[in-house]
C-alpha cells in the first residue's frame, strides 16, 4: 500500500511511499482509507509551521471502510463505513492533556494512506447517505462548528450568528446556525463569493477589504450586534469580532488564518460588552456523534469546492493557498 509523508520541509517535499499492509491488534481495526479534505493545520504541518516528526503522514480528516477486525473488537464490522477523529484519544467530556497529545496528522499518523490500523475507539459511523468525500470533511471543520455554537454556544432560534470569510468551518458554521433557526452575517472580500453567501441564507455580508471597521458595520446591521461569532483570523479579526458581538454575546477563536498568531485588542471593550471569550479546538468522540445525529436528521450535505486525486496533494495545497476555495477541498481515491 501507499502512503504521503512530510517531514515538514515544504510541498515540494511531500513523498509518496510504499510499505506492507499491516493486521490490526487487540482492540484495533484496519481501515481502507477512501478519502480526506484539507484544513489550514495540514498546511501548516506541509510547509513547517507545526514541527512535526520525520516521515509523518500528514492529514488529519480521513474516511473509508473497515476492512478487518482485531481480537476484542464488537463495535465495527467489516464493510462498516467510518470517519477519523482528530483527536483520537478524546472520547468524552472536557478536554485534557492526555486526551488531546494525540493529533492526527500531527503528533500522530494521519489518513493520506491507503490502509491503516486504529483504534476502535478511534473512529465514529459516517452520516447517512454520506459518500466517503462528504464525510471526510466533517471530523475537524465541521466538529468545531459545532462546538462552536452547539456545545460552547448553546444556540438557539433567532440568534445572530457571525462567520469570517468562506472556508469549511465557516460554511459549515452558516449551516449549523440556520438548521438551528438563527440569522446569519458573514464577511468575505469577494463579490462573487457574497452571492453565494445569500443564496444560502446569509442576511448580510460585509465585505472586509474595503471596510476595515466591518465589526462596527455588522454591529450596526444587526440593531446591537450578533450574540455568536466564530473567529477565524485571531490577531488579525478579534479587535472587529469584539466590535461585532452584542451586550454578552460569545466570541468563538477558532483560527489564525492570515497574519493572525499575534495582535492586540481593546480590553476594556471585552470587559464593558460582558464578552464570553473562547478559545476551542474540534470536540470529543461524543460530541461527534451528537453532530452525526443531527445530521441524520437535518440531511445538510457539506460545500466541495473542488476535489484531487490521491497523489495530488501538493496541487491541493496551492490550490488552498489561493483562496479561491468556497467550502472543502477533498482528496478522494478508490
Amino acid at each position: 500500500m501507499k502512503s504521503i509523508i512530510t517531514n515538514g520541509g515544504g510541498l515540494d517535499n511531500l513523498k509518496i511511499i510504499k510499505h506492507p499492509t499491516v493486521e490490526p491488534k487487540l482492540g484495533e481495526v484496519l481501515v481502507r482509507w477512501r478519502a480526506t479534505s484539507l484544513n489550514f493545520h495540514d498546511y501548516l504541518v506541509a510547509i513547517g509551521g507545526i514541527p512535526v516528526p520525520a516521515d509523518r503522514i500528514p492529514m488529519s480528516d480521513g474516511a473509508g471502510e473497515i476492512i478487518a477486525t482485531g481480537e476484542g473488537v464488537s463495535e465495527w464490522q467489516i464493510g462498516d463505513k467510518v470517519m477519523s477523529l482528530f483527536f483520537p484519544n478524546w472520547i468524552d467530556g472536557r478536554p485534557t492533556v492526555a486526551k488531546t497529545k494525540g493529533i492526527s496528522g500531527e503528533t500522530i499518523n494521519g489518513y493520506i494512506t491507503e490502509q491503516s490500523c486504529v483504534s476502535a475507539a478511534s473512529l465514529t459511523k459516517i452520516p447517512n447517505g454520506y459518500t466517503f468525500a462528504e464525510a471526510a470533511t466533517l471530523p475537524c471543520a465541521a466538529l468545531t462548528a459545532w462546538r462552536g455554537l452547539v456545545t460552547e454556544g448553546n444556540i438557539k432560534a433567532g440568534d445572530k450568528v457571525l462567520i469570517e470569510g468562506t472556508g469549511g468551518m465557516s460554511i459549515f458554521g452558516l449551516q449549523i446556525a440556520l438548521a438551528a433557526g438563527a440569522q446569519v452575517f458573514a464577511t468575505t472580500s469577494s463579490e462573487a463569493k457574497a452571492e453565494r453567501l445569500k443564496a444560502m441564507g446569509v442576511t448580510e455580508v460585509v465585505n472586509y477589504k474595503t471596510d476595515t471597521r466591518w465589526g462596527k458595520t455588522i454591529n450596526k446591521l444587526t440593531n446591537g450586534g450578533v450574540d455568536h461569532v466564530l473567529d477565524v483570523g485571531g490577531g488579525s479579526t478579534m479587535q472587529q469580532s469584539i466590535e461585532a458581538a452584542t451586550i454578552g454575546g460569545s466570541i468563538i477563536s477558532i483560527g489564525i488564518l492570515g497574519d493572525g498568531r499575534k495582535g492586540s485588542i481593546t480590553f476594556p471593550k471585552l470587559f464593558f460588552k460582558h464578552l464570553k471569550l473562547t478559545g476551542i479546538a474540534v470536540d470529543s468522540r461524543l460530541s461527534q456523534e451528537a453532530m452525526i445525529k443531527a445530521i441524520n436528521l437535518n440531511g445538510f450535505k457539506p460545500v466541495i469546492d473542488k476535489s484531487f486525486e490521491f497523489d495530488e496533494l501538493a496541487s491541493a495545497f496551492r490550490y488552498q493557498e489561493t483562496g479561491q476555495h468556497f467550502g472543502k477541498i477533498v482528496l478522494e481515491w478508490s
